[in-house]
Order: structure tokens, then sequence, then C-alpha cells
């Protein structure tokens, strides 16, 4: 069902702010619309608690309740905020036409993310032109260590922030390849940063692999994550890396149009970098 237990939604929360946004991430998480029990089970919160907080949020139409079938799901005033920081602070809004001309191009399914909270946020995706069933779906969440957009994201942080990443990762063996321990993730992102680019190599899901670069600022900084996803049947790593010509300067236009997009001239050279400074 791809229902994260309480410890991997986030830390324990802070205050009724924090608690109502756990449940939030909670019921999102469940993927379809979902009943109280259920959501006891996982809940670190006591019954009355939790039932509080649903029907605070429920009165807020951050999340709907069906009476006839006792579900929550998000509601239409959280569909809203999600769409409207979509388009505020995603690159989806600018990498669009540029993950387009991708896809037209190899045929292959496109991926753009970001991190979020040390996993990988999908922003948006292009299917294949022969279209593979796989977890990612834009607006899913997934792991960030044994994934190739995640772990060329990772690899470009500064030190610091690389390594309270990589403490968040949860190590969990999906498949014969996944990285387990941090150790080795260490040792795998080196390289990542060495050669620019990064593989999946069947590490989240049998069968699927794939190669990603990164999205980075002109001062270097992490916007987010390109992908090409294929399968083992279809294409090997070397077929895959033979793509790099084309995906680099798609994530390098990405980029430019970003930054110029979250940072515009509208002070002059000197005042664009004063603000680009403050935002990292």
């Amino acid at each position: 069902m791809g229902v994260e237990s309480p410890q991997k939604i986030g830390k324990e929360a802070e205050g009724t702010v924090g608690k109502a946004l756990q449940v939030l991430d909670m019921v999102a998480a469940w993927g379809r619309p979902v009943r109280f029990s259920d959501l006891l089970d996982r809940s670190p919160y006591p019954k009355a608690t939790l039932y509080r907080l649903l029907q605070t949020l429920t009165q807020q139409r951050m999340l709907r309740f069906d009476p006839e079938r006792q579900t929550y799901a998000p509601g239409l005033r959280l569909v809203r905020l999600a769409h409207t920081a979509w388009l505020q602070t995603s690159l989806g809004q600018v990498a669009r036409p540029h993950l387009d001309a991708l896809s037209d191009k190899i045929g292959e399914t496109v991926h753009l993310a970001q991190l979020d909270g040390g996993q990988v946020l999908y922003i948006d995706k292009r299917n294949a032109s022969r279209p593979v069933q796989m977890f990612s779906e834009a607006g899913k969440v997934g792991p960030a260590y044994c994934t190739g957009v995640g772990k060329a994201m990772l690899a470009h942080l500064q030190a610091e922030e690389a390594e309270q990443q990589m403490q968040q990762q949860s190590f969990y063996r999906h498949t014969p390849h996944t990285i387990t321990d941090i150790d080795a993730l260490r040792d795998e992102l080196r390289v990542v940063r060495e050669q620019g680019f990064a593989f999946d190599r069947e590490e989240h899901e049998p069968g699927i692999i794939c190669i990603a670069v990164p999205i980075l600022t002109r001062a270097g900084q992490v916007l987010g994550g390109l992908s090409v996803t294929s399968t083992t049947a279809n294409s090997s790593l070397k077929d895959l890396e033979k793509l790099l010509p084309v995906m680099r300067p798609a994530a390098e236009r990405i980029a430019a149009e970003a930054e110029d997009w979250r940072f515009p001239q509208t002070g002059g050279a000197e005042n664009r970098t004063l603000t680009q400074g403050t935002d990292r």
C-alpha cells in the first residue's frame, strides 16, 4: 500500500500545528480514502487526540469526510493550496516544455524531482513511448538513497546538508541491489559527484534502471534532478549513459530558467547577487 510508518513520516511533531500536519501526511500517504480505525493503528497519538485533529482538519476543509463510507481523504482546500504551491515553488512550471522536448526526443520515461525532507518528491513525469508500470508518479514521494535522481541530488548538496539528508534515509532493502548503510551511500555519492550523474541499478524496483543528473544553479545549488528510466528488458546502463548528451543540456536549460524565475533581475546585477546569497 506504500503507507509510511509514523516514524518515517517525520520526527515527533511539536504543537497542535505540527500534529495536524503529521495527520495530513498520514492521510495523503495512504493513497486512497482511509478509515479512522486504519489511521489509529498507525498514529502516534491517542484515539481522542487523533479524532480531534481529524475533526479540525475536516472543518477547515483540509480533509474531506465521507459519512457513507466513513473515510477521510484530502480536501479541496488542501488541493488548492498544493496546486498554488506547485506553481510558485516547484520546477514543474518552467520545466514542462523541456520535459516534453526530451521525452519526444528519446522516447523513454522522464522524471523531474526535488528533495523533500530527505526523500524524493516527483514533480512531473513523461511516460515512455512504450509505458512501463513503476512506482514513480507525479506527487509521489520515494526514497533518495536507492533512486538515481535521489542520489544525483544528494551528491551535489553542501557537505553538512548532505550528511543531514543521509541521516534521514531508512536504508530498507527493496531489492538485492539496494544500498543498505550510510557508509556505502557515502562512497556511492562520492562517485556520483565526480562523474556528474547517478545510476539506479535495480535498487528500488526489480527490472527498473535509470540514469539521473542534478539540476544546479550557476553557483552549484541543487534545484532538483532529472532522470530517464527504462527496464532491463529494453535497455542497459550503457544505453542510458548514451543519453547524457541530451539530458545535461535539458537540465541546464531548466536550471537557467528556474533561477531567473526565482531570482528576477528587478534591481540590477548587484541586487540579484544579494538576493541569491540570502536565499542560500
